[in-house]
């Protein structure tokens, strides 16, 4: 998916070490490899976000159907586009914009897909994201948890709720490849693999359409997920996807509340 962690890949229960001390203990919770994956994807999709606006300023207006130039009104349209300071490589460079967006795509898809095979090889998705019969009976008490901004201590912190194991599991397999689909669709060579596939979705421009609002929807996610570091911990939850480690507050320490 509160949900810790920058655009953070879910890992596996972490495992105890040795105690800090009377009221915390450290735990190792992310491996090097989703470490890894994880920086990837901050990095592609920072690149992604400010490349594709630089692309969408060549028209800053969304349309539906086939064509943009059939007469009918944009139903949405920035005067100006988006200011060159969040556009990558910056200005109005088109060409080479696009070039930045393709190389981070195949970047950003090649590394979600490493991340998948990792995870289904080592049983996380299965083990730690899908969703439990006790998870379902707790999502009344987790929406309001997170109304709350109220956080678990204790062992209840290394389990994810049920809130960050469908929303995790809704980014990866679903937000994401559908970014991905509406992105190829934009894509003439990429459509010519299977013909006519674009008009399942109403032409180019629908695509390029779905494919703006659907990354929009991701910008929100991570918002969400960043906000959710900052009251949940930034120092605890960046030390956990830098050097692995996360503490939490001993059963011991919550009894003595």
């Amino acid at each position: 998916m509160g949900i810790e962690g920058s655009m953070k890949l879910p890992d596996a229960p972490a495992t105890a070490a040795p105690e800090r001390g009377a009221a915390q203990r450290s735990y190792y919770r992310h491996s090097l490899a989703v470490r890894l994956l994880h920086w990837i994807n901050v990095v592609a999709l920072c690149v992604l976000l400010m490349s594709g606006l630089q692309i969408f300023n060549a028209h800053p207006a969304l349309n539906w159907g086939r064509s943009s130039y059939t007469g009918a009104p944009a139903f949405f349209e920035l005067a100006h586009g988006f200011p060159s300071w969040i556009t990558l490589p910056g200005g109005h460079w088109l060409a080479m914009g696009r070039r930045w967006h393709l190389f981070f795509a195949w970047i950003f898809v090649i590394n979600g897909l490493t991340y998948v095979i990792y995870s289904i090889a080592s049983r996380h998705l299965a083990r730690d994201l899908a969703p439990t019969r006790t998870d379902w009976r707790s999502i009344g008490r987790s929406i309001v948890d997170h109304v709350r901004l109220r956080h678990p201590t204790g062992e209840a912190a290394r389990r994810y709720n049920v809130l960050q194991k469908l929303t995790y599991l809704f980014v990866i397999f679903g937000l994401l490849p559908f970014v991905i689909l509406m992105g190829w669709a934009l894509s003439p060579r990429l459509d010519t693999v299977v013909p006519g596939w674009v008009d399942v979705v109403g032409g180019r421009q629908s695509a390029r359409t779905l494919h703006f609002i659907a990354a929009w929807a991701l910008v929100a996610f991570v918002l969400v997920h960043v906000f959710e570091v900052l009251i949940s911990g930034v120092i605890n939850n960046l030390r956990s996807m830098i050097t692995g480690r996360y503490v939490v507050e001993s059963e011991h320490a919550d009894r003595t509340r």
